[in-house]
């Protein structure tokens, strides 16, 4: 490649761009007083985690661990020694290990939140990208399943706040491990009778991970997994009231719920309650939001044992429902627009415009590509009026000597302006907040 040719972003890793970027900080903003409301406090951690941990904790038969992280071999230290690190492709795997590294449920459960960016190498394709974006809540050290049902309502919750409608939930029971054991053990039993309609796929994870099997895409598959033994039929008392003290909480809010006995999650930390919200809107990757209880992981990635549940969710997909939906967002506006016809006002003329936004006034200096030449006034009330500021202000050099500054509406269709005093800045800023 040479030295001056056009560079790009790698495919699936996308710049977020004005105005799209307003509308992920509208959507972030949404989440940040959704999380505050409910408690949850935010936690940040590296994007990239030792292999073993997304190994350990994803299970290594996911399609995550065998076809999709971004594994790398670092720089070799002083002594030859080069550690396997991953881009992270999923958010609770890392949040566990802070937790447990940071010895942070030595006092009691933790309410947490995420939002970053995560990495899978797939095929890009719409919503579901190389680089992408997840929203995650993680409630741990609570074992009750009231915390299942409160990040349900938490999402719920999200979707209202958003104006999304039409969203679906689907819940299942992973039951505890001996249950899965028993079920495993049938569902085999099972598959070896039907190797005949099973691809190479689900043959290679018969025995590796049986579940998994179940949430086949092959179309010649499913008659055959729709008729293989059920887990919630191998569940337990305990496991059965769990879910259903889940169901009775959601009931008693408004949320309704369908059980999917084929629900079964990409990872294999889950136990008990799993849960997806999906969205009929945006084809096959309907998929917004899932989740469930995981009260092993945490042991497993050598903390003291401790119970957890959570959800991860796709913001793309999530800001792609809300363009399907037409759902109208707060875009950022800006109050005034400084119009100059000479830049030796600059010095007095950026004065007012501090003060005016020291009183909460947004204002947008006129800028120009060529250094000491602002352009004519006709460009710049064009530039005024594409910005959609209110108003503009018009520091021109007579009312400059006299110490004024003209306001002009720009909004209201009456075009109606008046001159103001720059040494009073305070008393008429007010008047240009939209």
């Amino acid at each position: 490649m040479g030295m001056n040719e056009k560079l790009a972003a790698i495919k699936g890793m996308n710049d977020i761009l004005p105005p799209d970027s307003a509308m992920w900080e509208w959507f972030e903003g949404k989440v940040r007083d959704l999380m505050g409301r409910f408690a949850y406090r935010n936690i940040r951690t590296p994007l990239a985690e030792h292999t073993a941990l997304f190994v350990r904790g994803l299970g290594e038969v996911t399609d995550i661990v065998e076809k999709e992280m971004y594994s790398f071999e670092d720089r070799a230290d002083k002594h030859g020694q080069a550690e396997h690190l991953t881009l992270r492709p999923e958010g609770t795997a890392g949040v566990v290990r802070a937790v447990v590294e940071n010895n942070m449920l030595y006092d009691g459960g933790k309410r947490l939140f995420y939002i970053g960016a995560m990495f899978r190498r797939e095929k890009p394709q719409r919503g579901r990208y190389r680089q992408f974006h997840q929203v995650g809540v993680e409630a741990m050290g609570f074992g009750g399943a009231e915390l299942d049902a409160e990040v349900i309502l938490l999402a719920a919750q999200l979707w209202k706040d958003l104006g999304i409608e039409g969203v679906r939930l689907e819940l299942n029971s992973l039951g505890q491990p001996d249950e899965r054991r028993a079920h495993r053990d049938a569902l085999v039993a099972y598959f070896e009778q039907h190797t005949e309609v099973m691809d190479e796929e689900g043959k290679r994870r018969m025995y590796s991970n049986p579940l998994r099997v179940l949430d086949t895409k092959n179309p010649a598959m499913q008659a055959m997994v729709n008729a293989a033994p059920q887990l919630l039929d191998f569940l337990g008392d305990d496991s059965k009231a769990h879910l259903k003290a889940v169901q009775d909480i959601l009931d008693a809010n408004g949320v309704a719920w369908t059980v999917n006995p084929r629900l079964v999650r990409g990872m294999d930390y889950y136990n008990l309650t799993v849960f997806e919200f999906i969205t009929d809107k945006l084809g096959s990757q309907g998929t917004i939001c899932g989740g469930g209880r995981y009260d092993y992981l945490i042991e497993q990635i050598g903390g003291k044992p401790a119970p957890a549940v959570g959800w991860g969710m796709g913001i793309e997909r999530v800001l792609e429902l809300i363009k399907e939906l037409n759902i109208q967002w707060d875009r950022p506006s800006i109050d005034a627009y400084a119009i100059l016809p000479d830049a030796a006002l600059l010095p007095q003329a950026m004065q007012v415009m501090q003060a005016l936004r020291q009183a909460g006034v947004r204002v947008q200096m006129h800028g120009s590509a060529t250094a000491g030449n602002l352009g004519s006034m006709k460009s710049q009330f064009k530039k005024a009026d594409a910005s959609g500021a209110s108003h503009a202000l018009i520091f021109g050099t007579d009312e400059m000597q006299r110490g004024m500054v003209t306001v002009k509406q720009l909004r209201d269709g009456t075009g109606a302006q008046a001159e103001q005093p720059l040494n009073a800045v305070a008393d008429w800023a007010a008047q240009l907040r939209a």
